[in-house]
């Protein structure tokens, strides 16, 4: 996977982790509204996931320890001040491509294509290639 894709689906999950963020696709989000840099519970993240990408209760299923386990790293890296801003970037990325991978491994075919499709839309011009 080159630098491009990745910084795109680190940035597309930073988004669906942080609905604050302002983006077309987090605009569409049923989540409730959030405090600023907040990240959605658990469950508003896989019912946006689920209703976006139409996930089966299985995947779902899947998809929750994902999620859990990635907020869970994201609010340590929030929490750990002796981090630098590019130290928390980079394991912040690191934490949503971990995630990434793990959920495409049970996604379909036509989920990964609206998945892309999202991340296209909140960031035009970054898309795959």
């Amino acid at each position: 996977m080159n630098r491009r894709r990745l910084l795109t689906i680190a940035a597309a999950a930073l988004a669906l982790a942080v609905p604050a963020i302002p983006s077309a696709f987090a605009q569409q989000s049923e989540a409730p509204a959030a405090a600023p840099h907040s990240m959605p519970s658990v469950d508003d993240h896989l019912h946006m996931l689920a209703q976006k990408l139409d996930l089966t209760d299985d995947q779902q299923n899947k998809a929750r320890p994902i999620i859990t386990e990635m907020q869970d790293e994201m609010q340590k890296i929030t929490d750990d001040k002796s981090l630098t801003h590019d130290e928390a970037n980079a394991k912040t990325h690191a934490a949503f491509m971990k995630a990434d991978k793990k959920f495409r491994e049970f996604l379909t075919d036509e989920q990964k294509t609206k998945l892309d499709e999202m991340e296209q839309q909140m960031h035009p011009g970054h898309g795959a290639s």
